[in-house]
Parts: structure tokens; sequence; C-alpha cells
């Protein structure tokens, strides 16, 4: 059935090629088929639809299952006619042998049994005859294929022992892995350990970062509150330093003056006067330490 089944092909391709026949005789033709089929089996059609692809393969299906069968009965047929033929030889032998005082019942048991021994070698052979030669000629082709049964086992157990020499490498590896897994779940516990440590030294670093954040940010307040900005450098201290020095040297004079007023002579107005003419010195002075702060500041931005 399943060679049947294999031969059928596509049943929509197959159809579709088909020329002749209508739908109405096919699907007689399928009834038909399929009811000697199963009655054949012992059993009645099962009801089902039929469509056209199921009719389409069950057509092509009958058709092979057709052929198979009317090959089959000719081949049958041959049998029937080639038993027959060594049935009649047989009968012609057996007639001729008991003629020439050979037959079975008048030979001794032991011939008997070594007749029965070559003729059930004949058949184990496939042989037809129990001649020398076709004995030889079947022996050959049992050394022949015994060869090969041979080059097959060899080539087999060739491929066994890779199998097996990869086995035992899948295993050391496998027992490799298992080693390492448990000497990795003995780890563990230290590391959970140790990752704790880190995450809290992380949340001790995270709380310093905030302070120092907010110290900063203190100080840079402090600074601007003090008039301090990132352009006074170092440079630009020395130079105001220098600038001090120079005014120092200027207004000590001015200082030393103001200090001798103590010693001013009785005589208020011209006291007045000194003392303004004096005090325009000391402005003049502070004007012009402004202006030269004033323009460091600018050279330095």
């Amino acid at each position: 059935m399943n060679e049947m089944i294999s031969g059928v092909g596509d049943p929509v391709a197959t159809d579709a090629t088909k020329g002749g026949g209508s739908d109405a005789s096919r699907i007689a033709e399928v009834k038909a088929w399929l009811v000697t089929q199963f009655d054949a089996a012992g059993k009645d059609v099962p009801d089902f639809e039929y469509t056209p692809r199921s009719i389409a393969y069950l057509y092509n299906l009958a058709t092979v299952s057709q052929a198979k069968t009317q090959a089959a009965n000719i081949v049958a047929n041959d049998f029937r006619q080639k038993a027959a033929e060594y049935r009649s030889q047989a009968a012609r032998i057996r007639e001729i042998l008991e003629n020439v005082g050979l037959a079975q019942e008048s030979l001794p048991s032991n011939v008997v049994a070594s007749a029965q021994v070559l003729a059930n070698v004949a058949n184990l052979l496939n042989i037809r005859d129990t001649e020398l030669s076709s004995f030889l000629v079947a022996m050959g082709d049992i050394s022949l294929r015994k060869t090969g049964v041979e080059e097959k086992r060899a080539k087999v157990h060739k491929e066994s022992k890779t199998l097996l020499e990869y086995t035992r490498k899948a295993i050391a590896r496998l027992t490799y892995l298992k080693r390492t897994l448990a000497q990795l779940e003995d780890d563990v516990s230290p590391c959970e350990a140790q990752m704790e440590n880190w995450k809290t030294n992380l949340g001790v670093m995270a709380s310093k970062e905030r302070q120092y954040i907010q110290q900063y940010n203190n100080y840079k307040a402090l600074l601007n509150r003090v008039g301090y900005t990132p352009e006074i450098n170092h440079g630009v201290l020395v130079e105001m330093d220098e600038h001090r020095k120079d005014l120092e040297k200027k207004t000590k004079p001015i200082l030393d003056t103001l200090r001798s007023y103590q010693d001013l002579p009785p005589d208020k107005a011209l006291a007045a006067l000194a003392i303004e003419d004096k005090k325009r010195q000391y402005a003049a002075a502070e004007k012009y330490l402004e202006d030269v702060l004033h323009s460091a500041l600018t050279t330095s931005d």
C-alpha cells in the first residue's frame, strides 16, 4: 500500500494533465474500487464527502493500485506456471530414478539424509541445481557479501570508536563544568559579602561626595560675597602688591605731613588751608589707587 501511495505523486498535478474522463465517471470508478478493496478486507466503505481533490487523489491511487495488481497477477501466473513445470519435471525424474532402482524408498537412510542436506544447502544458497560449479559460484557470492559486511562492520566499529572518544571527552568536559559550577557556587557567599561591603563603601563615598559638593558651594558663595573672582590669580595679586607699595611710597609724605598737624601754628586760618590742601592730595592719591586697581582687573580680564 505504501508503494502504491508513493507512486501516486501529486493528485492535483496528475489530474490537471488528464484530458479524458468526466467527474461522474471518475466518481463511479473510485466508488467501485473502494468497494472491492473494503470487501476484500471484510469492511464497509465509510461515508465521506467526495470533493474534487479527494476524487483526483483516489482516482490516481486506484489507477496505480490496479496497475500494480495486474503486474502482481502476471508474476503470480508466471510462478504458478514455473511451479507446474517443476512438479512435472520432478515427477519425470522420480519415474526415471524408480526405473533405474534409485527410488527414495530403496536408498539407505544416510544417502537420503545427505541428499536432503544437499537440497537444503542449495535452497539456502538460492541455486537451482546441485552441481559443484553452482555451489562454488554461490559460495563466491557469499564470500563477496561477507567481505562487504566485514568492511561495513570495520567502518561502523571505527565510527563507534570515534563516537566513544567524543563521548569520553564530553563526559570529561561535563565533569570539569560541574566542578567549576560547584566552585563558583562556593564563591557566591564571599562575593556577596564583598559586594555588600562595596555597596556600603559606595554609599559612604556618595555621602562624602554630597558633603564635598555642599562645602564647595559654600566656599564659592563665600568667595562671591568677598568679591573674589577666578580672574584674580597670583600674577595679578603680585602686580597689585607692587602698585600698593608704590602708592605707600607716594602717600607716606602726605601721612607724615598729616601727623605733623598737631604741631600746627595757633593760626587757625593757616591751619585750615593746610588741612584742605592735604585732603585734596589724599583724595587724589586714593583716586589714583582706584584707577590702578581697576586697570589691573581690566587687563586680567
